[in-house]
């Protein structure tokens, strides 16, 4: 058991605070681009992706690709959990971030089922499943790395970042996309407005890498490594 001395040195502190902070943006950064999908499977895929004669028809197939990404999350955090406890938090999340990135890109570059029929909501489904996939990954990931460097007596207290920062994300993502569905004409919205918050993502991922790239590993992977 590390001493209370060992836990409280400059060095440690400082990897705690960017540990939460870490943790914090990185869950803001990925729930960002997990929830934009939710507003545009309301907003703006149902008439893009699933055209159909019934309205109600196009809108349920639409929110079911939101849907399938909650199925790839048990997935993401048994598979994720077990590689973070392997080889290490870190190299883990910048996975997930990278996975999720670079997939919420990719739906910002999709073309439509006009232009490639039903091979675009296929597509949609698949971007939507890796998403699912890496943010399970984030929640577990991000709440590990900080317990594991927090001290003693108040890891409950660091780790309650991560979920506040899943809430900044939803927040961001309301901010970003629903301002331009309200300003936008409705032409230029749905040709292109409405990508826009997609491949902002690519500024998300550089973000979140000049961030997670500061934190050390945690020290108990490090002991359990050092003792392999």
């Amino acid at each position: 058991m590390e001493t209370n001395a060992s836990a409280n040195t400059p060095a440690r502190r400082s990897q705690t605070r960017k540990a939460t902070a870490s943790g914090w943006i990185g869950s803001a950064l990925e729930y960002y681009d997990f929830f934009i999908y939710a507003q545009a499977a309301a907003l703006i895929f149902p008439q893009l992706f699933f055209p159909s004669g019934n309205p109600k028809i196009a809108i349920v197939a639409s929110l079911a690709t939101y849907g399938v990404g909650y199925v790839a999350r048990p997935i993401g955090a048994l598979v994720l959990g077990h590689w973070g406890d392997t080889h290490g938090r870190k190299n883990v999340l910048l996975l997930c971030m990278f996975l999720m990135g670079l997939s919420t890109m990719a739906v910002g570059l999709l073309p439509t089922y006009h232009h490639i029929g039903i091979l675009a909501p296929a597509l949609l489904v698949v971007l939507r499943l890796i998403q699912g996939f890496a943010v399970a990954g984030e929640i577990s990931g991000a709440s590990s790395m900080i317990l594991e460097h927090a001290p003693f007596g108040r890891r409950g207290y660091y780790a309650s970042f991560t979920l506040q920062g899943v809430q900044a994300g939803q927040i961001l993502a309301a901010a970003v996309f629903l301002p331009l569905a309200y300003y936008m004409d409705d032409n230029s919205f749905n040709s292109w407005g409405w990508r826009i918050p997609f491949l902002l993502s690519a500024f998300v991922l550089v973000a979140g890498y000049i961030i997670r790239r500061e934190v050390e590993e945690t020290p108990a992977f490090e002991k359990e490594d050092a003792s392999a």
